[in-house]
């Protein structure tokens, strides 16, 4: 339980915590069917009404790349795993409000559209696109990261 901590003239001008504030509920997901995280993160995070899904990039269960340099395969493989961690947090691609998409050549954007078209439908996400030398897993082309809302919010 959290005690209130009254602002006292010598407290005043003080930066910090917020003390005397509930703190949302926070809760971490781990999906099945996707290997363990490479480093210290989950594979989603819900505080408050939304939750923050971290980059996905195109593995398999076994963290083995799929789809070589085929930038279209590899971009069906993040979705699968966007996929599978949206879900195991309860929501889905109609839930998505922000996706982040890294690309390692700005030029693929065009091949991996009709991809993103198909597994969003008619919801059209707010979005960024960053150009990036490359990523934490050799050979993957792409990563996507997503905010949704979670449900009952």
């Amino acid at each position: 339980m959290l005690e209130r901590v009254r602002r006292t003239p010598e407290r005043a001008g003080r930066r910090g915590p917020r003390r005397g504030r509930a703190v949302s509920a926070r809760q971490e997901y781990r999906a099945p069917g996707l290997p363990e995280p490479i480093s210290h993160y989950t594979d989603a995070v819900r505080a408050g009404g939304l939750v923050f899904v971290s980059g996905c990039v195109p593995v398999d269960s076994d963290g083995r790349l799929v789809g070589g340099e085929d930038v279209v395969a590899q971009a069906r493989q993040v979705f699968t795993n966007l996929a599978r961690v949206l879900a195991a947090a309860g929501t889905g691609f109609a839930d998505v409000a922000k996706v982040t998409v890294y690309l390692t050549d700005i030029e693929d954007r065009p091949r991996i559209n009709p991809v993103r078209q198909e597994v969003f439908g008619a919801a059209r996400p707010a979005s960024t696109l960053v150009e990036v030398s490359r990523l934490a897993v050799p050979g993957a082309r792409l990563e996507i990261d997503a905010v949704a809302v979670a449900p009952g919010s």
